[in-house]
C-alpha cells in the first residue's frame, strides 16, 4: 500500500478565544508552506478541536502516516508526557502510525523572532536610552521541568549579549519562580533607566495579559524607569519556518528532544522522585469543553494543579501533599525503549494497566519548590 503522510499540529490549548484564533492561523500558515501534506491541528485542553478531531480528519482523508508536532516552545511535561499519551491512545485504536517530532527548541530561527520583537520595541520607544542603560526581562510560560526553564534563560542570555544590554533578567509566569512581578521589582532595584519586558510565548493569552498587567503595576511604583512591552512572538515567519523545519526532521529521523538532562530519565537535582514517570496525559478533564468553561483546579489558565495534587487533596496547598501518597499511586514503568508507535526519544517507556476515566487517583510528584516565596505558592487558587 503506498504510504501517505498527513501533519498534525498539537497545540496546548486556552480559555482565551484570541489565542485559540491565533493558533488557527499558524496552523494556516503551515498548510500553505506544505501543500503536498493534508495539515490539520488540535488542542490538548479546552479550546476545540481537540488532537483526537484531528487524527479523525486526516485518517478520512486516508493518511496512513501522520508526522505529529508539539506547538510548544520547549520540551516540558505537555510536549513530552500529555501530548504523546493522547497520540500513543489514538495509534493503538485505530492502527495508525504516528511519528512525534522534537519542540522549537533552542534555534537560530527563534532567536531571529526573538531578536525581531525585541526590536520592534525599541524601535517604538525611540533612541532615548542607550542600550548599556537598558535592562531586558525576558518572561517564559514556566514549567515544573527545570530543563525547559533553563531554556529560558538561555534565551535571555542569547538575547542579552546579541543586543549588547546593560543587563537581563529571566521570570516566569507560574509553576516555578521568580514569577513576574517579584522579578520586575527585583529588576527596578538595579539602577537602569529602561526596563524591556519580553514575553517569550508563541501566543497571546490570559498570561500574557497577566504579565503586561505585571509590568503596570511595577511601573506604577518607579515612575522614574522607562518600562516597555514587547510583543509576544506570534506567527512571525521564523517562527513558521522552524515549525516547517520541524515537520520535515521527522523524516529524517533528527526528534531528540532534550534528553540529556531530562527530569524524566535523569536523576536531576531536586526532582529525582520523577525519574520513570508514567506517560499519560492529566488533562481530560479540560479536553475539548470550550474557551469559556471553568476548571476546579486552575486560575483561568492550567497551572498544573491537576498535576500535583491527588483529587482528594485539592484544596489543600501543593506543599502539604504527603510526597508518599504521590509517589504511591504511580503505576509501574521500567526503562530501555519505548512500548507505544512513536518515538520522542526519551527513553521513560511505560506501562500501564488502569483505565483512563478521570478519576484514577495517580498523578506526577509535586513540584518540590511550591514554597519558594518568588513563585509557585502564589499559584495555589484561594
Amino acid at each position: 500500500m503506498t504510504e501517505k503522510l498527513g501533519v498534525m499540529l498539537c497545540g496546548h490549548g486556552s480559555r482565551d478565544k484570541d489565542a485559540v484564533k491565533e493558533f488557527a492561523v499558524l496552523a494556516e500558515h503551515l498548510k500553505a508552506r506544505l501543500p503536498q501534506y493534508p495539515v490539520e491541528y488540535g488542542y490538548l485542553e479546552f479550546a476545540t478541536p481537540i488532537i483526537r478531531t484531528g487524527l479523525d480528519k486526516l485518517k478520512a482523508e486516508g493518511v496512513t502516516r501522520v508526522l505529529a508536532v508539539p506547538g510548544m516552545l520547549f520540551a516540558a511535561g505537555h510536549a513530552k508526557n500529555d501530548i504523546p499519551s493522547v497520540l500513543n491512545t489514538y495509534a493503538a485504536a485505530n492502527d495508525l502510525r504516528i511519528d512525534y517530532g522534537k519542540e522549537l527548541g533552542i534555534d537560530p530561527k527563534m532567536m531571529r523572532a526573538a531578536g525581531d520583537r525585541v526590536q520592534e520595541a525599541l524601535d517604538k520607544a525611540g533612541p532615548g536610552v542607550p542600550k548599556h542603560e537598558t535592562l531586558l526581562v525576558v518572561v517564559g510560560r514556566g514549567a515544573s521541568d527545570p530543563d525547559a526553564n533553563s531554556n529560558v534563560s538561555k534565551v535571555t542570555r542569547l538575547l542579552w549579549e546579541g543586543f549588547g544590554f546593560g543587563w537581563a533578567e529571566t521570570a516566569y509566569s507560574g509553576v516555578t519562580f521568580p514569577l513576574v512581578e517579584p522579578g520586575l521589582e527585583h529588576a527596578a532595584r538595579l539602577g537602569y533607566k529602561r526596563i524591556i519586558v519580553f514575553p517569550y510565548f508563541l501566543f497571546t493569552g490570559i498570561l500574557v495579559d497577566r504579565i503586561y498587567d505585571a509590568t503596570d503595576a511595577v511601573a506604577a511604583r518607579y515612575p522614574g524607569i522607562e518600562f516597555i512591552k514587547a510583543p509576544y512572538l506570534n506567527d512571525h515567519p521564523q517562527v513558521i519556518a522552524t515549525f516547517e523545519e520541524r515537520i520535515q526532521q521527522i523524516l529524517t529521523g533528527d526528534i531528540a528532544m532534550n534528553c540529556q538532562m531530562c527530569k524524566y530519565r535523569t536523576q536531576v537535582l531536586g526532582f529525582e522522585a520523577d525519574v520513570g514517570a508514567v506517560q499519560e496525559s492529566h488533562h481530560h478533564h479540560v479536553e475539548g469543553i470550550g474557551t469559556s468553561a471553568d476548571c476546579e483546579y486552575c486560575d483561568g489558565v492550567c497551572n498544573q494543579m491537576c498535576k500535583t495534587m491527588p483529587k482528594h487533596a485539592k484544596a489543600a496547598p501543593l506543599l502539604e501533599i504527603d510526597p508518599d501518597l504521590v509517589l504511591s499511586t504511580r503505576a509501574a514503568h521500567h526503562h530501555g525503549g519505548h512500548d507505544h508507535p512513536h518515538d520522542h526519544s526519551h527513553d521513560h517507556s511505560h506501562g500501564h494497566t488502569h483505565g483512563h476515566d478521570h478519576d484514577h487517583g495517580h498523578t506526577h510528584a509535586p513540584y518540590p519548590h511550591a514554597d519558594h516565596p518568588l513563585g509557585p505558592r502564589s499559584m495555589t487558587k484561594k
